[in-house]
């Protein structure tokens, strides 16, 4: 009887220490409850904000919807977007995307720099970026700041995507010059407002420099997607002998396009490659000044997902090789070898002092 106490009091040590030791071991291990695995967690989400009736401008909307969600898909991000009825909906549907748990929020042009800035500054951390927007001390943020995109200046969580539009137009002015016949050139032109000035400066200026004596015309629409006074405008600038119309403003701009493809005449696309966006005119375009905002638009995506999407300004220029023009696709064997080469002198005198692009002559 003594033995069998024994036995089992030992047995019940044995018990205890065993059990009192697995909890020192799981103690200082650190163990913890598994983790959720990655794929299991819940995709970031990427929102666009665009303008009224411009998902189809065969351009700078459109595009930007593009390269934003085909890089999102391409990462496996989640990925929306959604189209503006009138400015009055601008902070709703960025507003929208906020209670959709958008991370990263991109709004394009200028008309949502106001809406988009309040919002950023309402929401540190969601990302924000604006195409062709950029905002200084009294415009985006408090006069009284140095820089905008800082924690002070509250704008610490957005990107400017910005182009140097003159540039690349300097170098369609170029060729604009060097392939009429009439020594007339004109430009179909959006909304009064700097990116677009930009464009019809630059191009103006690229004219002139290769040929002092040639005739530039421009006629400013307000309205971004208005074809049928683009083409009425650009039909105008016909008859007053221009036989090279450069279109750089929206579905308003592609209307001067049509004018000069119905007329037989050369034209310049704008903003993307539009011997492929807009088929139609394809056989009149010598080429297009593009900005790439599918590029642009892509790139904050995939920095974003890296973590390495930073505040602040980001110009894409000819040097750095995310603007330029178009191939001649149609008309490769067509322009003559001298223009060519002007082009290339031009994009090297760009590169080498950038301020000839803008200097209005």
């Amino acid at each position: 009887m003594f033995q069998k106490t024994r036995l089992f009091a030992l047995l019940r040590l044995g018990i205890v220490c065993f059990l009192l030791m697995y909890a020192a071991a799981a103690c200082t291990s650190g163990e913890q409850p598994p983790a959720t695995p990655l794929d299991s967690q819940p995709a970031a989400k990427v929102g666009v904000v665009i303008d009224a009736g411009s998902e189809k401008d065969r351009g700078f909307n459109q595009y930007t919807v593009q390269g934003a969600q085909q890089a999102a898909e391409e990462l496996g991000l989640e990925f929306m977007y959604l189209a503006s009825r009138s400015t009055s909906d601008y902070e709703v549907n960025i507003e929208n995307l906020i209670k959709a748990k958008a991370h990263l929020i991109i709004t394009v042009g200028f008309r949502m720099g106001d809406a988009t800035s309040k919002a950023a500054q309402r929401n540190p951390d969601i990302s924000f970026a604006i195409v062709d927007t950029a905002f200084f001390p009294g415009s985006g943020c408090p006069e009284t700041v140095e820089n905008c995109y800082s924690e002070e200046g509250g704008l610490a969580n957005v990107t400017s995507l910005m182009f140097a539009e003159d540039q690349v137009a300097y170098l369609a002015g170029t060729l604009a010059a060097c392939m009429s016949k009439t020594g007339t050139i004109a430009t179909v032109a959006g909304i009064e407002i700097p990116p677009v000035i930009r464009f019809v400066t630059g191009f103006e200026s690229g004219a002139r420099a290769f040929r002092p004596d040639i005739k530039t015309l421009h006629q400013y629409i307000p309205d971004f997607d208005d074809t049928a006074t683009g083409k009425v405008v650009g039909q105008t600038f016909i008859i007053d002998g221009a036989d090279v119309i450069f279109g750089a403003g929206g579905n308003t701009g592609n209307g001067g396009l049509l004018a000069a493809h119905e007329a037989g005449l050369m034209a310049i696309g704008v903003d993307v490659d539009q011997y492929f966006s807009y088929e139609e005119v394809a056989p009149s375009l010598l080429t297009s000044a593009a900005k790439n905002m599918d590029i642009a638009a892509s790139r904050a995506v995939r920095d974003f997902a890296a973590g390495s999407l930073e505040g602040g300004i980001r110009l894409s220029t000819l040097e750095n090789g995310e603007i330029g023009l178009a191939p001649y696709h149609d008309w490769e064997d067509r322009i003559p070898q001298t223009c060519k080469d002007a082009v290339a002198a031009a994009r090297e005198a760009v590169i080498a002092d950038p301020t000839i692009a803008s200097a209005e002559t």
